[in-house]
């Protein structure tokens, strides 16, 4: 059979779906339940036909026709829903707790890679002060005078803080790209970043423990500190799927392994951008603010974390498994 009798032995069914896709390019709601499913029928023999011709007659003008008849029918069929209220609502109510739940062993891990060099630091610069000079990172290292007067770094001018907010947002936001992203080198830039904002949280901590202000520090990091290391611990977490997705790809083609962890974690570290701008806004406006007494600052910080935890552990249910 060649190019000529292939086509006109299969154009019927061709020009059928040709008319079901005129007809569904305004929407395919409407078209009628037995429509579709004819549409998905003719859809499933032009991928097949497609298939033949390349195999048969590669330069024929049938197998171009083919090609751009199957693009837009795949087009139609598989587009993507618009973005709707709804859909944010289900991500945020179902979809981002269950995500967070179904990752929650990388998540751990990374909470261990953040709060250990943490620990470490904080009681090696509390013991001995000294050791800061080598233990902090090169970002922190000015800081060290200032803390030896007794002195935070923390007080942000009133007039200053709307725009102090927007920054420290942006900061954070990039510190969880970064720890998300590191993935990419098998995990390895995430377990630096981690441990990199543990030695710099610990050894501050510690730090300003030994030489007595060690409370007002944590009274000005509390607010914002639990959502802000949570979303550190969750991008970090994020970031080491992707790197065992690349070490341990299982039965799956590495690339595939990694596009199924990629779809994932993505999920995770969109949803943290607005718990980062929650930090941010309070970091930015109720953190530094002297008015406010000491008590009110623990509260926001232990209230938020509860809240937090509640959401991610109780929100969304289990998903119901598909007959």
């Amino acid at each position: 059979m060649d190019a000529n009798q292939f086509y006109q032995s299969r154009q019927g069914d061709w020009k059928a779906l040709t008319q079901l896709l005129d007809r569904g390019q305004r929407g395919l709601a409407g078209l009628s339940p037995d429509e579709l499913d004819r549409m998905g029928a003719l859809y499933r023999l032009a991928t097949s036909d497609l298939a033949l011709a390349q195999r048969d007659y590669p330069d024929q003008r049938v197998t171009e026709y083919l090609n751009q008849l199957v693009a837009r029918a795949h087009a139609l069929i598989y587009q993507s829903q618009p973005l709707a209220l709804g859909r944010l609502w289900a991500f945020a109510t179902r979809g981002f707790p269950r995500a967070y739940r179904e990752a929650l062993p990388f998540i751990l891990v990374a909470m261990a890679l953040l709060i250990i060099p943490a620990l470490a630091a904080g009681l090696a610069t509390a013991w001995q002060p000294a050791s800061a000079r080598w233990l902090l990172p090169a970002e922190a290292q000015d800081l060290i005078p200032s803390i030896e007067q007794k002195q935070l770094w923390t007080n942000i001018p009133v007039n200053e803080r709307p725009y102090a907010s927007t920054f420290i947002m942006q900061n954070n936001i990039q510190v969880a790209f970064l720890a998300f992203g590191g993935g990419m080198l098998a995990g390895l830039y995430t377990v630096w970043t981690l441990v990199f904002n543990g030695l710099l949280l610990g050894g501050l901590t510690g730090l300003t423990a030994h030489y007595g202000i060690g409370f007002e520090l944590w009274t000005f990091v509390i607010g914002h500190g639990v959502i802000e290391l949570s979303v550190i611990a969750i991008s970090g977490g994020s970031g080491l799927m992707l790197g065992w997705a690349i070490l341990q790809p299982g039965l799956l083609r590495r690339r595939d392994a990694l596009a199924l962890a990629a779809r994932h974690s993505v999920r995770l570290v969109i949803g943290c951008v607005p718990l980062l701008m929650i930090a941010g806004s309070i970091e930015g406006f109720i953190s530094p603010s002297d008015a406010i007494p000491w008590p009110v600052h623990w509260a926001i910080g232990l209230g938020s974390g509860v809240l937090l935890y509640g959401y991610l552990f109780m929100a969304g249910g289990k998903e119901r498994q598909r007959m």
